[in-house]
């Protein structure tokens, strides 16, 4: 665990900041970064993607096979599975924990966290830019697309199209309308 978190915090000093993929020397930086994910992350697949300013704080994360996590991703309080041939786009916000506030006779600062939560995103998933998941959710779906500037608020069924805040399903993939 220990060399784990000396891979953070190199990344974090080092390879986050480097050039985005589509940048001049783009692809040694999603090399590098690829270096360090393979070392951080509980499992890493095969020709991953972690762009630029990618935080994942010390969570877990495991990343499947040919899948990408966009720039500016931000993960906090949460443990993370993505599957196989999952696409990311840019600002991609995962919250897990949160903060108390049932007692308001007590400042919400004193009233402690939630405890972690657990998010698994299926195979062939496209999650949009802009989106935020909140820690009502566990899943998502194999074959979900998510809208844009989605708000994320519960699990997202198999081949859903969500948008929309609160997100909800707008139709399923392969079915006109």
């Amino acid at each position: 665990m220990r060399k784990r978190k000396i891979y953070f915090i190199l990344y974090y000093l080092l390879a986050a900041w480097l050039p985005a993929t589509v940048k001049p020397f783009g692809r040694l930086a999603r090399r590098v970064r690829r270096f360090y994910a393979r070392r951080m992350f509980v499992s890493c697949g095969k020709n991953v993607n972690v762009e630029r300013k990618a935080y994942f704080g010390f969570n877990e994360v495991s990343l499947g096979d040919n899948s990408g996590i966009g720039i500016n991703f931000h993960l906090q309080g949460a443990s993370l599975v993505i599957g196989n041939d999952v696409l990311m786009g840019p600002n991609v916000t995962v919250l897990g924990a949160g903060h108390n506030f049932e007692d308001p006779d007590t400042p919400i600062r004193l009233q402690g966290n939630k405890p972690k939560t657990h998010l698994e995103v299926g195979d062939d998933v496209w999650i949009g830019q802009g989106v935020t998941i909140l820690p009502g959710t566990k899943h998502i779906g194999k074959g979900a697309v998510v809208g844009a500037c989605s708000v994320v608020t519960r699990d997202v069924p198999e081949y859903a199209v969500v948008a929309g805040n609160p997100a909800h399903v707008v139709r399923y993939r392969g079915k006109s309308e």
